[in-house]
């Protein structure tokens, strides 16, 4: 049986697919009738201590969807730069969290991640009622939402945050 690109199993031995997000699930959880779709990413996760980046985006209905967002990973340094211009001045909403190396030795780095979402999500103006967060791990908040594998290719709203958490 062929696998099908996108399929449970299609990127099983590490090989990476070109896909593009898309507005596709911030139009679904639109279509059931939540109006501020929040996208959630975090960077600075790597082997170094602290501190790392969270950055929550609300694209909102008047984004220009021709806009080529992308994975940060994927983008060059000069392109999330004009990308961050962008997504700041044009997004309906954003904020970015700045953990510190101290929190995450109090926390560790998975409660300190979801902290700083939970912080995002609480303090974007207006406020989200529906978030995509990138992953597989969703903070414990009172607004609806999901944790979406390699959400940073599959969302432009994620995308949008993986932008600001990179570049800041």
């Amino acid at each position: 049986m062929e696998k099908q690109p996108g399929s449970k199993n299609a990127s099983r031995h590490g090989h990476q697919h070109n896909f593009s997000p898309t507005l596709e699930l911030e139009t679904a959880a639109q279509g059931r009738g939540f109006q501020q779709v929040a996208g959630v990413d975090e960077a600075g996760r790597g082997p170094l201590a602290g501190p790392v980046m969270v950055a929550a985006v609300i694209l909102g209905k008047d984004w220009n969807a021709e806009h080529p967002l992308n994975d940060s990973k994927k983008l060059s340094s000069t392109k999330r730069e004009q990308l961050f211009d962008v997504i700041c001045s044009e997004a309906l909403a954003f904020k970015i969290v700045s953990i510190s190396a101290e929190e995450i030795d109090r926390l560790n780095i998975l409660q300190a991640t979801l902290h700083g979402m939970l912080r995002c999500l609480t303090e974007i103006e207006p406020a989200p009622d529906y978030a995509l967060v990138d992953g597989n791990r969703f903070p414990q908040t009172t607004i609806r939402g999901e944790a979406v594998v390699k959400g940073d290719a599959r969302s432009k709203s994620i995308a949008a945050a993986s932008i600001l958490a990179k570049v800041t």
